[in-house]
């Protein structure tokens, strides 16, 4: 991904990630090569709010399938987003998360 910073890059992938499905931070920092950086992925999704196009930042939560960026949805409407798509959540818990887990690495091809 040629000449583009690290938070398109990240933006690339999350718009890739389909609807019904999450990924976590993690795997998108290790699929774009920079394992150990998911937090600098939570950063890029804290700053996608005006990225165009859009970027589906609530398909992406944290290892265990926490909705950890909820508050900056407000209120629940991460979880309402995810639900509307037929992720089941539960106590700001993806269900079934092994299930719905799209992992970059294995879904795309480098």
């Amino acid at each position: 991904m040629p000449d583009l910073n690290f938070y398109d890059m990240v933006y690339q992938v999350v718009r890739l990630i389909p609807q019904g499905r999450v990924t976590s931070y993690g795997a998108i920092a290790s699929y774009l090569g920079t394992r150990g950086s998911s937090r600098m992925v939570g950063y890029a999704m804290q700053a996608c709010g005006n990225a165009n196009p859009p970027v589906p930042a609530h398909r992406v939560v944290n290892r265990q399938g926490l909705l950890t960026a909820k508050f900056h949805f407000g209120g629940d409407l991460m979880a309402q987003l995810l639900e509307s798509e037929g992720v089941k959540v539960k106590d700001d818990q993806v269900q079934n998360f092994k299930k719905v887990f799209w992992d970059p690495a294995i879904e795309l091809e480098l």
